[in-house]
């Protein structure tokens, strides 16, 4: 294994580990405490919270802004794959070239997709007042991980530059906003804790709320 390459497994371990501490972290902390009344079945409203609550028309925040939910869509998918391309070239694990192509062309995809996200946040006035500097400081990481993977894919030789940029967003993951790779599935349950202790989630067939 290459030095870059040991970096970037190294930075990766120890990504990982802060992570598990942030996870082991949020197990121990437990149910949220909630002194109302019990109205509802929390096991069906924690599973809609992770489930029905995400088709984007029952969030406001999703179908008055349907262009940029897509390009989030594209753009998460892109960051998956490029995440599983990270183990295939470090171990050097080929693939078939029309599955490479495919990957070029998804990559291109979520890659603009990240851009343009990117130069919404700067350019719509209310986005850029909600905005800090962890914000653009973690797209840009994101969305260089996915050009990085696009030009490694199409260039071997570039692996230097690739696994050393990939080291830095792992280091960089678990301390910005990118953790929500963890704490997302927890405010997912707690949502769905909340609501689903009053009785709201599931949505009933009457008087839906969105």
């Amino acid at each position: 294994m290459t030095l870059y390459k040991t970096i970037s497994l190294t930075a990766f371990l120890i990504c990982l580990i802060i992570l598990t501490y942030h996870f082991i972290r949020l197990i121990r902390l437990g149910s949220p405490k909630d002194y109302s009344s019990k109205r509802g079945n929390l096991k069906s409203a924690i599973s809609y919270s992770l489930t029905g609550a995400m088709n984007p028309l029952k969030k406001e925040s999703a179908y008055l802004h349907f262009p940029t939910y897509t390009a989030g869509l594209l753009y998460h998918s892109g960051t998956f794959i490029c995440f599983a391309l990270f183990f295939l070239f470090l171990f050097n694990i080929g693939f078939a070239n029309s599955i490479q192509w495919i990957l070029i062309f998804v990559l291109i995809a979520s890659g603009l997709s990240g851009l343009g996200i990117f130069i919404k946040r700067i350019t719509v006035k209310k986005l850029r007042h909600l905005s800090n500097p962890d914000d653009y400081i973690s797209n840009l990481l994101v969305t260089g991980f996915q050009i990085f993977t696009l030009v490694m894919l199409v260039k071997e030789t570039f692996s230097p530059y690739y696994f050393i940029f990939v080291s830095l967003l792992f280091l960089y993951l678990p301390l910005g906003k990118l953790k929500h790779s963890i704490y997302f599935f927890a405010a997912r349950y707690h949502l769905g804790f909340f609501y689903g202790w009053r009785g709201i989630w599931p949505l009933k067939s009457h008087g839906q709320i969105k």
